[in-house]
């Protein structure tokens, strides 16, 4: 294992699942296990699966002052979000540039909970609390188990009263299995799903429990990685991975702008006076490449860092590829130079696969008006 400096509450049940547990954002963590992760996307695309994806960093802000710490680094407006809500957020650096995403739910009137990635949104909280009326907890005995795909509700429904009423991006208080959690409709699959939030603790007993009582209607542990077959499909990047930290152009610092990553949605409207704000604002049209979908005349997968080619001249990179065995298509979430960026654009794969057409392709491919996340009932 991957010496971390975070401890793996379920760390016996990775490796029973034949998981090495190697290094994510600090927390050993369930990349693989001896299964195949096709089946965990069939299952979380067809069933349910169950994901801990307790490496996200946890912390909590309390204070007269949390709103405008929060306000002040992220590009939503918090005075919109109501206690038992929340929403998808980005920081920024000064330079206007994208460091770190996260969700914001708020607790109660000076309450906050922060769960985000591994860029540096956790340094630029730290920062930012000092010497304001705001306490911050950085939290590594709450796990994030995350209960995800069509059937996750109808699980859930069996031992959590209301469940059904809970809206996308709602938090509610709740018991499970005679413990306290807090679940969130939210996840990163681009299915109906939920995140349930407990002490560590309680997190072998709900586990096993969900595992055990899951079987009959299909749900089964799914590894980390299965997360980049979903993304893919569904548009959700995965900071550095998808980001200039990890393909770097020539001669120019890292960072992107959230109108070259297509994350400008989250900055709420009219919203001015955040870090970063004037330059988001003075960036935009002036975009490298633009974050799209690649589709490839291939039944194997392309590799990240695979380049696109069209015109006769380098035009892209592929960050995060995969194959859908329940659609039979290659596919791929690419950075595209912005004349290429356009649905139906021919491109040739250079890399792994040796030279394979393609065309550009709009994001997301799976679900694109968001239904099932959304669904109600």
């Amino acid at each position: 294992m991957t010496r971390s400096w975070r401890y793996a509450a379920l760390a016996s049940r990775h490796r029973a699942l034949g998981s090495k547990l190697e290094d994510w954002n600090g927390m050993p963590t369930a990349w693989t296990y001896s299964t195949d992760v096709q089946d965990h996307h069939v299952a979380i695309r067809t069933r349910a699966g169950l994901m801990d994806v307790s490496g996200l960093k946890k912390v909590h802000l309390h204070g007269p002052h949390a709103s405008a710490v929060l306000d002040y680094l992220t590009t939503r407006d918090v005075s919109k979000i109501m206690p038992g809500k929340s929403a998808y957020c980005c920081f920024l650096n000064e330079g206007g540039k994208f460091i770190d995403d996260g969700i914001l739910y708020r607790t109660g009137p000076n309450s906050w909970f922060v769960v985000h990635g591994s860029g540096a949104g956790h340094q630029a909280l730290t920062q930012a609390v000092v010497g304001r009326n705001v306490t911050m907890l950085f939290d590594d005995d709450l796990l994030d188990l995350s209960l995800q795909g069509p059937l996750a509700v109808d699980y859930l429904a069996k031992h959590v009263p209301g469940i059904r009423d809970l809206k996308y991006f709602g938090h509610m208080g709740a018991t499970l299995f005679g413990k306290p959690v807090m679940i969130s409709r939210t996840g990163y699959t681009g299915e109906r799903g939920y995140e349930i939030f407990c002490k560590a603790e309680d997190a072998e007993l709900i586990w096993d429990t969900i595992v055990e009582e899951g079987k009959e209607m299909g749900i089964i542990p799914c590894c980390f990685t299965a997360l980049d077959l979903l993304r893919t499909e569904s548009y959700l990047l995965f900071y550095p991975y998808d980001n200039s930290e990890m393909y770097p152009f020539e001669n120019e610092p890292c960072g992107d702008t959230l109108w070259e990553l297509g994350l400008d949605f989250t900055v709420s409207p009219g919203k001015t006076g955040f870090r970063g704000a004037e330059e988001h604002y003075r960036l935009k049209g002036k975009e490298r490449f633009k974050i799209f979908g690649v589709l490839i005349e291939s039944d194997k997968s392309a590799a990240p860092g695979d380049k696109l080619v069209a015109d006769g001249k380098e035009v892209g990179v592929i960050t995060c590829p995969m194959v859908s065995t329940l659609t039979g298509k290659s596919m791929a979430i690419a950075r595209v130079d912005v004349p290429y960026a356009v649905h139906g654009a021919k491109l040739t794969v250079e890399g792994s696969l040796g030279g394979v057409p393609a065309i550009a392709h709009a994001l997301p491919f799976d679900d694109p008006k968001k239904a099932k996340r959304t669904a109600v009932g």
